[in-house]
């Protein structure tokens, strides 16, 4: 009886010790420093009216990349770059245009000091399709450019000509007062983002060629939300990293013949077993990278018990992913994803094909890559007489941007400006940007668009009712300008 008494002392004494140490770790739990002593000067006069309704003409150009290059306008890309140049005189007049590759826009703002390193403002001038099927259930045409309610509504007003009118605004008005940039500023804008990106590339291969290593390069990804989910509070998540894109083509061969008399396995059970198999066997959740980093961010903003699990990731991880992953979106944050999208077999339902197809699309996560893809799917599959294949090549997540540099010391002092008192953190994204090739010429690229969204605001970009409140395009203009003027 002695020595359990002595056990249970013991264990009382463990469960007090570790009680005292989360305790103290949550009391005196800090988010990371935000970077001090960074200026940020007012932004030139701007009219947000007139710059409304210079982004209601973008959005009527009809810069729609299809997956099928043949159905594109190429006209439409061409006039949109004339009107460009005669929207924004004073920046025209200042810059060097160049058209690179079959389209991508590269603007240089020469700087008076070239020890300085330059930045790089981005924005795409393409778009996606609006399938015909959903034009019922828009407000306004969507290519229409309307200004109503207070918002311009139109495909591409979000994603991403309201960025470009945003940047193209700004530089216009520093122009046109005779501001003159100690460091150069670099302007892209990608012909072919929705579609895989190669303007982007082009212009950073060719910026990698002449020499270039920017300070910092800023693109579309991550926006203010009115209510983060996990403090219910504003936050404005920046983007430090994206997640890479693969998809992997799974085939099964089989005997064809006539339905009436089909064989123990055919083409489409096989692969109905090979695409169950690799999608029943997802990779694990794990709270690191970006996602880590943006729980510590909004951590101070918490509750005590929240903000307890947080600062005490070593005891409370397994809850932290349960709770995080309970949902679609959470899950995306912590780990690979694997959908199955893309099923084809035989063109008649009496007909058994020799051969069925799938197609799944992964989102990989930082610190994986599509080789590990390729060997989970292999072995989900195990003995399985089915052969795997990327349908195109692959692409690995980004790097992980800083978030102690001067960069992003920069991008989120112009962010504070905007939103005073709101929580700012880093973050993933899940999607794909041009950002992604910019790694070529500088160690950190952002994604941000100063825009308030409400979570089912983000609904609209590639959906119906794309639209971008005049008050936001306002902001977006104010930030770049402060992000063209803090570098003097």
């Amino acid at each position: 009886m002695k020595v359990l008494r002595n056990l249970a002392a013991a264990l009382l004494l463990v469960v007090i010790a570790v009680a005292a140490v989360v305790v103290l770790r949550t009391v005196t739990f800090k988010a990371p420093a935000a970077a001090a002593g960074i200026a940020v000067p007012a932004p030139p006069a701007i009219d947000a009216d007139l710059a409304a309704e210079h982004l209601a003409a973008a959005v009527r150009f009809r810069t729609v990349s299809h997956e099928d290059p043949a159905q594109n306008a190429p006209s439409a890309w061409a006039a949109q770059r004339d009107w460009l140049a005669t929207t924004y005189p004073h920046f025209a007049a200042k810059a060097v245009r160049e058209i690179v590759g079959p389209g991508a826009l590269l603007w240089t703002w020469r700087g008076s000091d070239p020890a300085l390193k330059p930045i790089i403002l981005m924005a795409h001038q393409d778009v996606v399709p609006v399938s015909d099927d959903t034009r019922n259930l828009w407000r306004a045409d969507p290519f229409a450019g309307e200004i109503k309610d207070g918002a311009v509504w139109g495909r591409g007003s979000v994603d991403d000509k309201g960025s470009l009118i945003a940047i193209m605004e700004a530089a216009d008005a520093l122009a046109a007062q005779g501001f003159a940039p100690k460091r150069t500023i670099i302007v892209e804008s990608g012909q072919d983002e929705e579609v895989g990106g190669t303007g982007a590339r082009a212009v950073a291969a060719l910026l990698k060629a002449r020499g270039v290593t920017a300070l910092y390069a800023i693109d579309e990804g991550s926006v203010v939300l009115k209510d983060m989910p996990i403090t219910h509070q504003p936050a404005a998540l920046i983007g430090i990293s994206e997640k890479g894109y693969a998809t992997l083509v799974v085939t099964a061969h089989g005997i064809g013949g006539h339905s009436s008399a089909p064989p123990k396995d055919t083409a489409v059970t096989t692969l109905s077993r090979a695409v169950t198999a690799i999608a029943d066997h997802p990779f694990p959740l794990a709270l690191s990278g970006p996602s880590a980093a943006m729980l510590r961010a909004l951590a101070p903003r918490m509750g005590f018990v929240p903000r307890m699990a947080i600062a005490n990731e070593w005891l409370f991880e397994p809850l932290l992913l349960q709770q995080i992953g309970a949902t679609p979106v959470g899950r995306s944050m912590l780990h690979t994803t694997i959908a199955p999208t893309m099923l084809s077999g035989s063109p008649k339902a009496n007909v058994l094909p020799d051969r069925a197809t799938a197609q799944i699309n992964y989102r990989i996560a930082p610190g994986q890559t599509a080789a590990d893809a390729m060997a989970r799917a292999r072995a989900a599959v195990g003995t399985l007489p089915v052969d795997l294949a990327w349908a195109a090549e692959p692409r690995d997540p980004s790097a992980v941007s800083s978030t102690t540099s001067k960069g992003w010391g920069e991008v989120t002092a112009a962010a504070g400006a905007l939103f005073p008192g709101v929580a700012i953190a880093p973050s993933l994204v899940t999607a794909g940007t041009d950002g992604h090739s910019m790694y070529a010429v500088t160690p950190d690229v952002y994604r941000f668009q100063p825009i308030l969204f409400g979570l089912n605001d983000i609904e609209m970009i590639h959906g119906v009712n794309e639209h971008l409140k005049i008050v936001d395009l306002k902001r977006m203009a104010d930030f770049y300008a402060r992000l063209m003027l803090m570098g003097g």
